[in-house]
């Protein structure tokens, strides 16, 4: 089991190498570049070859940005891609996700997630209003709006062409509700599905129903915590319903909470940083985690994984 798990280390190390974008001098990396007033700097900025911040940006209210601290290392030609990120259970704060967060804006993505910027010595209030499906499409307008903006930090810094909407429990259920817009690239599904049975969601969540999935356009992940999920049969329905694009599974034995809250995002974050290298940055080395036969994840301790005809 020991020579099994180094093994997994490496891959996994390989994988991020490979596909992550080099900064031009290890130097320069260590320079914090922030330019917003309200930041935070999460484990050290995270494993990837960009250190990361978290903040605040002025001009969009009720969202939480993560990105490389040093955005020179980003222009036309290796812009970052990006994730709109709705939370669990509707919160407007992504509280319960930063790390994981965090960890994947490290290795290269600029991720726009609803609600506010959790703070350390303020603990987020959960009788605030929820969030709602709109904050993703607003973060999508104020990703394209900034790469256009001559005085944004981000001008010419983002590459629009790969927009990825992703969201976890509630989350997944508002990305599902926005499925449909053409400027997304591909929808990562993290703990969630279109409900069964409708009658036992909690109030406030988008509910869809399963004639929704019909209007993906775009290669999806589904990953979910197995069986103890409470999420598990409604995206495992989904997953089999999905014939018309490109569909992944994949079940990691920790139910409901995945791995958002442990060091750097534990192995959700290594399986989503994977998925977004492969969808955004055509990383070959990424891609064998999920295709093949058997694909590279099947192989990693725990992990059980299903994929459907596209992908075979």
């Amino acid at each position: 089991m020991r020579h099994f798990a180094l093994f997994s280390v490496l891959a996994v190390a390989t994988v991020m190498t490979a596909c992550s974008i080099k900064p031009k001098t290890s130097n320069e990396t260590q320079k914090p570049k922030v330019t917003a007033t309200d930041f935070r700097i999460v484990e050290d900025g995270g494993t990837g070859p960009y250190k990361a911040v978290m903040q605040e940006e002025p001009s969009l209210l009720m969202h939480t940005v993560f990105c490389p601290q040093d955005l020179e290392q980003f222009n036309a030609e290796k812009p970052l891609p990006v994730v709109v990120w709705g939370n669990g259970a509707c919160y407007n704060s992504p509280f319960e996700h930063y790390l994981f967060l965090n960890e994947i804006a490290s290795h290269g993505y600029l991720i726009v997630a609803t609600g506010y910027m959790p703070k350390e010595d303020e603990p987020y209030n959960f009788d605030t209003i929820r969030s709602t499906s709109a904050q993703q499409i607003e973060s999508i307008d104020w990703v394209i709006a900034q790469n256009a903006d001559k005085e944004s930090p981000y001008y010419n810094k983002v590459d629009t062409k790969h927009i990825v909407a992703a969201g976890m429990s509630c989350g997944g259920l508002q990305t599902l509700d926005n499925c449909a817009d053409p400027r997304l690239s591909g929808i990562m599904i993290c703990n969630s599905g279109l409900f069964i049975n409708p009658s036992i969601a909690m109030p406030d969540m988008p509910m869809p129903s399963k004639e929704k999935l019909k209007e993906i356009k775009v290669p999806v992940l589904y990953m979910l915590g197995g069986n103890e999920d409470i999420a598990y049969e409604n995206g495992m329905d989904d997953f089999h319903r999905i014939n018309h694009v490109p569909a992944f599974a994949c079940n990691y034995p920790v139910g409901h909470g995945g791995t958002y809250s442990q060091p750097h995002g534990g192995e959700f974050a290594i399986v989503a940083t994977a998925w977004l290298d492969w969808q955004t940055k055509g990383c070959a080395e990424a891609a064998k985690m999920f295709v093949g036969d058997p694909c590279g994840l099947s192989q990693r301790e725990g992990w059980t994984t299903e994929k459907n005809e596209l992908l075979k």
